[in-house]
């Protein structure tokens, strides 16, 4: 579970780009968040996985408040909740395969950047991973040779691997074609009904909001304008986005 109580953040010297944001999400849900460009939606998914200082707010993961459980806190939330962003970065001379194994730079020990060490316990489990993500067959190619939608999904698959719980996604279907989208999204949406992972994504594009989310989270100059559950917006709803 996450609960987010008056998220608050201020650029030093500068105004508030997030002001006063509450929430909650539970294991399962799939939330989008809609808004403008500038409207403080990256900056919400980076605060979420802790990327960016909270100015003020509670933040409660798993029942805990994370910034009173100090360091230990703040360790679980960067290992459980993994921010994709709309190009994730993969190591492009290494496989689909390596790279989910050794992680992002920030998961991953030196010692298995330099070496390139594989037990075959974690070469089994990122191959299951691979193979749920439907890249059975993208697993020995170098990163570089995969298409947008093929690097999303395995950056997903490294995220789990590595044992996150929330996916925070920005942008994820972004430059993406529908068909492609679609496999993403349906992707996304799996993984929150069958393993319980919560998947809180931007997305610009409101019929795909509409379709997969769950909660539909709308901002607009930083502020939470909207709340609902997943389902078509009103015109009087899109209005204030």
């Amino acid at each position: 579970m996450i609960k987010v109580k008056n998220l608050s953040r201020r650029i030093p010297g500068g105004p508030k780009v997030l002001d006063d944001i509450s929430f909650e999400a539970y294991p399962g849900d799939f939330i989008a968040i809609k808004g403008d460009s500038g409207s403080g939606k990256s900056t919400l998914l980076r605060c979420l996985a802790l990327q960016e200082k909270w100015s003020e707010g509670s933040y409660q993961f798993d029942g805990k408040d994370i910034f009173k459980e100090g360091f230990k806190g703040k360790l679980k939330v960067r290992r459980e909740v993994a921010y994709v962003e709309e190009k994730p970065f993969l190591f492009p001379n290494k496989t689909g395969l390596k790279n989910v194994i050794i992680g992002s730079i920030s998961q991953t020990p030196a010692w298995r950047r330099w070496t390139g060490m594989v037990r075959n316990d974690d070469y089994m489990g990122a191959m299951d991973m691979i193979e749920k993500r439907g890249l059975i067959d993208k697993a020995h190619q170098k990163a570089s040779t995969l298409s947008g939608g093929e690097r999303q999904r395995m950056a997903i698959a490294r995220a789990l691997v590595h044992g996150a719980k929330v996916i925070a996604a920005d942008e994820p279907v972004s430059g993406l074609d529908p068909h492609t989208a679609d496999q993403v999204l349906t992707d996304l949406k799996a993984l929150c009904k069958e393993q319980g992972v919560i998947v809180i994504a931007v997305m610009h594009q409101g019929d795909w909001a509409e379709r997969f989310a769950d909660q539909i989270l709308g901002l607009k100059d930083g502020k939470l304008v909207l709340n609902v559950s997943g389902r078509r917006l009103t015109e009087r709803e899109k209005a204030l986005l």
